[in-house]
């Protein structure tokens, strides 16, 4: 990090900001929002409890409704636009701070807002790379509504500067095409799964639904949390291997609430760092045979279990193929998701004095059409 990032981690916003907050000023995520009062969804970044809604503090940001125009400028447009926003929540800085008229129309209450999809997602593409899920699921079903429904606990990030069909992505430039992430719940019937396996493999079990959080937090934001990769035995093909750490040190929590639950019970406690494939190796395999990207394309990181069993990233491990029940609390257990359940996720990563975080990203169990 140089001097002026790491000065930056240090502003204080003017703004109120409390410290259990997933956004202070070190944060900034993007997301795209509407109000009651102006329907017409607009970019903002979360600062606290509150928005700043850049379609009136910067032209840059006037018009689009979605992400992709601005991820499709690369690296110095978001970085530099990170620093100017910055610049501007800084309690130093009286431009927004002393303006009541103009800091009465651009910030926004979040609790009055209401959230979108932060981009046109154009592909989607869903990896699977944590050397722990692996082990756990490899696994005489009938087809109906799903009885086995579950989650899985994944992060995605979000592509940048579109490529041209048949260019491949080497590595030293994929870092150029990776813009931010987010939470992602990729939602599994695994009864139907287990049907399709044999012969070809999921399908219908994996594509009815995803869930992602609203708000977009950039790999600038990030960069003072990288770790170490994971240890890759046997070394990777030359095409995939890359000497610099892209592993992040991201706290990750699934609780469930359901009907007899006060308050939400949770049932697993993960870190991103546990993944064995990092996004770069990710993004050039995805492109090596030529495979094109757009602004705003979905790569989810497939689900993230540690080692230990309360870091199971989802049902099927954590009820170990149903054979265990989980207790949730007041006498209420489960083995799957049923009807009715609410699944929330969070994640962020510990600053110093501060918390980097994602928000939720919360998706509700509903019944099965009729079939």
């Amino acid at each position: 990090m140089n001097n002026s990032e790491s000065s930056n981690f240090d502003k204080m916003s003017f703004i109120p900001v409390s410290p259990e907050s997933h956004f202070p000023i070190q944060n900034l995520p993007y997301g795209v929002f509407s109000t009651a009062d102006n329907p017409q969804q607009r970019i903002g970044v979360a600062i606290g409890d509150q928005i700043l809604d850049l379609g009136v503090v910067k032209s840059l940001f006037e018009g689009p409704s979605t992400l992709n125009a601005f991820m499709g400028l690369g690296r110095a447009a978001w970085s530099e636009a990170r620093q100017t926003i910055q610049n501007l929540l800084s309690a130093d800085t009286p431009t927004l701070r002393d303006n009541a008229s103009l800091r009465e129309r651009a910030i926004v209450p979040q609790s009055s807002a209401t959230m979108h999809v932060p981009a046109r997602i154009g592909d989607y593409t869903d990896f699977y790379s944590s050397k722990n899920h692996a082990f756990n699921v490899a696994q005489p079903p009938v087809f109906t509504a799903c009885k086995l429904f579950d989650f899985e606990l994944e992060m995605a990030f979000l592509t940048g500067p579109a490529t041209k069909l048949g260019e491949p992505i080497p590595m030293d430039k994929v870092e150029d095409h990776i813009f931010g992430m987010v939470l992602m719940n990729d939602w599994s019937a695994r009864d139907i799964q287990k049907w399709e396996y044999v012969p070809l493999g999921p399908f219908l079990g994996k594509n009815f639904g995803t869930t992602v959080s609203p708000w977009v937090v950039t790999m600038d934001a990030l960069k003072p949390f990288v770790t170490k990769n994971m240890p890759q035995d046997p070394k990777p093909l030359p095409y995939l291997t890359h000497e610099d750490d892209y592993n992040f040190d991201i706290s990750l929590e699934v609780a469930i609430m359901c009907d007899g639950l006060s308050s939400p019970a949770t049932i697993c406690r993960s870190n991103f760092s546990n993944m064995y494939w990092t996004m770069k190796q990710q993004l050039a395999h995805h492109t090596v045979t030529g495979c094109n990207i757009n602004p705003g394309d979905l790569m989810g990181s497939g689900t993230i279990s540690g080692e230990m069993e309360d870091s199971f990233g989802s049902m099927l491990e954590l009820c170990w193929k149903g054979t265990k029940t989980i207790e949730l609390g007041n006498g209420v257990t489960r083995k799957f998701l049923k009807d009715g359940d609410e699944v929330i996720m969070t994640g962020f990563c510990n600053g110093n004095g501060y918390k980097v975080g994602f928000g939720t990203c919360v998706g509700k169990v509903l019944p099965a059409l009729p079939m």
